[in-house]
């Protein structure tokens, strides 16, 4: 009965604020439609700075570019409001563009600062516009109109955004779920999945900093509708702050924590000026000390946010997401013929100033063969991987994939997948959506197409491959599970499934053994042979000798980022120069 209501809540919410307006004052009213202006605000910073893991201060510039442009348009040039809506929605997007060219470019404070000089700047700008009569405000706004009637009453205007607020939700929610919202979710946790699975880091940066100054201008716009008179002070910095501090408060990286940051912040904002001015008078600011001190407690006991918390209590009484049916995808490459060279490398260096990390390596690996990489810390053998992945340029050598040499950005594309030397997840996301991620590069729906629900076939493929993949690893029954709650030997596997994903004919596991029990490395060792007989090649980077021994058909040991031996595992294990470089022998 609970998991039923809690499934039907967002209509059952819907349809109580649709009601409200019919039982609310006109205070009230109003103060909820500011609410939910400001919450379309958050939910572009929930994408840009929750999901992407871009902090911005610029959201309320990008409001205010929304307002300006459509009560310039309409107020001045006499057009109609939705016009400006669209001369609003345009703007936005095209200065974020020209912006974030620049700016995404950035990462931690510089990102912030470069943001927070876009806000300052947007707020002087138009505060000494003679166009946009500067701070002494744009007035004459007129109302949106829907059928001939205008929507000047508080109980229209909360309809109108109502509808909007909607829409925005229902936008968001669906991106997030496609193939392009699993990579901008992905890139909280850096850019090395995004990259090594097929997806541009920087450009979905990109998609993501302009879909939060489009979703900014939508509530730019409603403002100046529903307000009907501008003036620069509610678009400056403070403001970036407040929806930056409402998007933390009810979660910064869930749509519905938006929400709940900006009622949360707005009422209690309210609430307190109400209840403190008898005290303090009304010329003081002490509730801003009041609402302080609150919101400290709040993220001392909610460091993740509101809606996270509100989660953790539900989550055991909602039915769990539908099973997802397992499908096989056609290969788009057939596997060489059995023991036909996949990857040569010849030559290959790496330096990083004057260290020689990777020293004239050569080597090859051949279709239905394990490859063991051996070496102690520090011998270069991650370093080697990132050469071959892609993850690093080459200092010198030469790189060639079955047959044609290896461009950076076209490995994944090629047939070539890895695994990292730390579990290298997205902790927040289930394992299926995880497992999607690897499969990046063979889906071909980009945002326009999730926004208008064009994705759903793309979609169903996509998640049956995953579930597919996930049952042959013998982690199918926790695919909605959080990756995050995983031992560590599972995350293990669940990397081997993500880089199966991208179904590729050269698979590098980067130490997949590492903290791993007895049994888990029987059932991984079980797992490898069998790709192994399927014809995938394989480089397998260890630590633990016994276990690359009864797997590897022949091995390569580095040292000091040089090759020392290459060969038959028995013929490896004799040569003097591995027992001493690697096992501690004098030769």
């Amino acid at each position: 009965m609970i998991g039923r209501l809690l499934a039907l809540a967002p209509f059952i919410a819907l349809a109580i604020a649709a009601l409200a307006p019919l039982g609310l004052p006109t205070y009230q009213v109003s103060v909820i439609t500011y609410v939910m202006i400001a919450s379309i605000a958050c939910f572009g910073l929930v994408l840009m700075t929750g999901v992407a893991g871009m902090v911005s201060f610029g959201q309320a510039a990008f409001v205010g570019l929304g307002a300006y442009a459509s009560a310039y348009l309409s107020a001045q040039l006499g057009l109609s409001p939705w016009l400006g809506l669209a001369g609003a929605l345009i703007g936005a997007a095209a200065v974020a563009t020209l912006i974030g060219a620049i700016t995404v470019r950035m990462s931690g404070h510089y990102l912030a600062l470069a943001t927070l000089c876009f806000g300052i700047s947007f707020y002087f700008l138009i505060g000494n516009s003679d166009e946009l009569s500067r701070f002494n405000g744009m007035t004459g706004i007129p109302p949106a109109a829907v059928g001939g009637i205008e929507l000047r009453s508080e109980q229209q205007t909360f309809g109108l955004a109502l509808v909007a607020l909607v829409l925005v939700v229902v936008w968001c929610r669906r991106l997030l779920a496609s193939r392009c919202g699993r990579v901008l979710r992905s890139l909280r946790t850096g850019a090395v999945i995004a990259e090594t699975f097929g997806a541009s880091a920087q450009r979905h940066r990109l998609i993501a900093f302009v879909a939060a100054a489009v979703i900014a201008a939508l509530s730019g716009w409603l403002y100046a509708h529903v307000q009907r008179f501008l003036n620069p002070t509610p678009f400056g910095l403070n403001a970036s702050i407040d929806y930056l501090f409402m998007t933390v408060i009810g979660g910064s990286g869930q749509v519905w924590g938006a929400l709940v940051g900006a009622g949360l912040v707005t009422v209690i904002k309210h609430e307190l000026q109400d209840a403190l001015r008898p005290i303090f008078g009304a010329t003081t600011r002490f509730e801003l000390l009041a609402f302080a001190a609150l919101m400290i407690v709040v993220l001392h006991r909610a460091r993740k946010g509101l809606w996270p918390f509100l989660q953790q209590v539900i989550t055991p009484y909602m039915a769990p997401p539908a099973p997802v049916a397992p499908l096989i995808l056609p290969s788009r490459r057939a596997k060489p013929d059995h023991g036909l060279p996949v990857l040569s490398a010849t030559g290959l260096r790496r330096t990083f100033g004057g260290l020689m990390a990777v020293d004239d390596v050569s080597f090859d690996v051949r279709s239905g063969e394990i490859l063991g990489v051996l070496g102690p810390n520090g011998a270069g053998k991650s370093t080697l991987f990132n050469l071959i992945s892609g993850g690093l340029p080459r200092s010198g050598g030469e790189l060639s994939f079955l047959g044609t040499p290896l461009a950076r950005v076209s490995a994944c594309a090629r047939g070539l997948s890895r695994t990292f030397q730390h579990a290298a997840l997205v902790s927040e996301m289930s394992l299926i959506e995880n497992v999607a991620i690897g499969a990046t590069h063979l889906g071909r729906c980009g945002v326009l197409a999730a926004s208008c629900g064009l994705d759903a076939t793309e979609e169903r493929r996509l998640l049956g491959w995953s579930q597919h993949l996930l049952d042959r690893v013998g982690l199918g029954d926790k695919a909605w599970d959080s990756a995050g709650t995983l031992s560590l030997g599972h995350q293990r596997i669940l990397e081997i499934a993500r880089a199966l994903a991208a179904d590729p004919v050269l698979l590098l596991l980067d130490e997949p053994a590492a903290g791993l029990r007895a049994n888990e490395k029987t059932l991984l060792a079980d797992l490898l042979l069998r790709l192994r007989a399927e014809g995938l090649a394989i480089i397998l980077v260890e630590h633990d000798m016994e276990f690359v021994f009864r797997l590897a058909d022949r091995l390569m040991v580095m040292n000091f980022g040089r090759r020392i031996a290459f060969g038959q595992p028995e013929e490896v294990r004799a040569d003097a120069g591995v027992q001493e470089a690697y096992l501690g022998v004098a030769a």
